[in-house]
């Protein structure tokens, strides 16, 4: 080429999550069964959707309207919907002009931290979720900035560091909660939401809160959203249907802007994002159109209540047999679907290995080891001898030696079985 191509900051683009399914491809195709615990999709584990709810879609389906563009903020009716629901909690009241689709979530965070000047950096937890650290990286050229989540603590982030580190560095002009949080399953207490209100309000920041898991709780919990709790704070709250319903494949997400009226720097980037999504002309049409249907449904309540019990019982499950292993830090989980298991220090080294008898995949997992990081070993190995796939927690940007696992196996003495295999290897890997 005759000039560079990438910008500096495409090289924080990093989603190990996926990553490592290159990884477990390869072992499969030299015949290893794998066991995916890396990825939240309810559907590839099994979820089965009630038949009412693919009534509606088969509905829709035969409605011409459902293959046409819709308003580029998204559906009316829809947004109309979300603005009852959201307003009934009390908190800001908004109008269906304070709602944007966006084509999944993901798509909504590309977006968001895109249009941030270069200099304007927005503080998350560690471990992040690696959509959100690797794009408001990206944009800014330069590692992420993030606070503490702690696991000695039950994961709640620490509120001292976090003010700390918006109060010293100007640039940071926002603050990203993930509430229930992937990929640690802790839900934060309320107490720990308005002091992070708080901060937001001493500096001037506005808040970002990432709520897709906010009807996955269980074990007793409550998640609180953000129009709860935000006051006169501007914020932006990330929603979306893959999780919720659980729909992974509709890519539908949305965000509400809370207090637009309250900062002139909040208004115009509100306008700027959905000035974007009209370049693009609008989001996908038909699972707008389901939105109301399914989560309006009397039979909805039941039927995430049913999915969350099922949840809390694999969680509980999961907790008695991996408790027993007394080199890990474990902190039973209360919402999403994901716990992140961290080695104790010093219980790693570069010398630990499992036994894999087949050669060539032998062979791939000693190479895949070269120079890596030690929780990323223990995962190859475990990769290799085992087939359970899951994801090191230093991936996630944090210093933490781990790994995350998924809730989401329906089928339970599947579930045993995988994480009885896993316990008795990480025995044998730290013995």
């Amino acid at each position: 080429m005759r000039k560079k191509l990438l910008s500096e900051g495409s090289k924080e683009f990093k989603y190990e999550i996926r990553e490592i399914v290159k990884k477990a491809n390869q072992l499969k195709a030299l015949g290893l069964p794998i066991h995916w615990e890396n990825i939240g999709d309810p559907i590839e584990k099994k979820c089965q959707l009630p038949e009412w709810i693919k009534d509606i879609m088969a509905n829709l389906v035969r409605q011409n309207a459902s293959y046409g563009y819709c308003p580029s903020k998204g559906v009316l009716k829809t947004r109309e919907f979300l603005c009852e629901k959201t307003n009934a909690l009390g908190g800001p009241q908004i109008t269906p002009d304070d709602i944007l689709f966006f084509n999944g979530m993901g798509d909504g965070i590309s977006t968001t931290y895109h249009l941030l000047d270069i200099t304007s950096r927005v503080i998350g937890p560690s471990p992040a979720y690696s959509t959100h650290s690797s794009a408001e990286a990206a944009h800014a050229n330069a590692e992420p900035i993030t606070y503490r989540l702690d696991p000695s603590n039950h994961w709640y982030p620490d509120l001292e560091e976090l003010e700390n580190k918006v109060k010293y560095n100007p640039n940071i002009v926002g603050i990203l909660i993930i509430n229930p949080d992937n990929p640690t399953g802790m839900v934060y207490p309320l107490e720990h939401l308005k002091k992070m209100i708080q901060i937001a309000r001493k500096y001037k920041v506005f808040v970002v809160a990432d709520e897709i898991y906010t009807k996955i709780t269980y074990n007793g919990s409550r998640s609180y959203a953000l129009a709860e709790y935000i006051e006169d704070v501007p914020g932006i709250a990330m929603k979306g249907l893959s999780k919720e319903v659980p729909w992974p494949g509709s890519r539908c997400g949305w965000m509400e802007f809370y207090n637009k009226d309250k900062d002139p720097e909040f208004l115009a980037f509100c306008n700027a994002l959905d000035n974007a999504k009209m370049t693009e002309v609008c989001s996908t049409t038909l699972p707008q159109l389901a939105l109301p249907l399914i989560l309006g449904d009397s039979r909805y309540e039941a039927h995430r209540t049913s999915l969350n019990e099922r949840i809390g019982k694999r969680s509980a499950l999961i907790n008695k047999i991996l408790s027993e292993v007394p080199q890990l830090t474990f902190n039973p989980t209360y919402g999403a679907f994901y716990n992140s298991i961290i080695f104790k220090d010093g219980v790693l080294n570069d010398k630990q290995s499992l036994p894999i008898e087949n050669p060539k995949i032998k062979a791939k997992v000693e190479e895949w080891c070269q120079g890596v990081s030690l929780d990323y070993r223990f995962v190859y190995y475990l990769l290799g001898a085992t087939g359970i796939c899951v994801v090191p927690i230093s991936s996630f940007c944090s210093e933490l030696m781990g790994f995350r696992i998924t809730l989401l196996e329906e089928d339970e003495e599947e579930l045993n079985r995988i994480f009885t295999s896993l316990r008795d290897a990480i025995k044998e890997y730290v013995k």
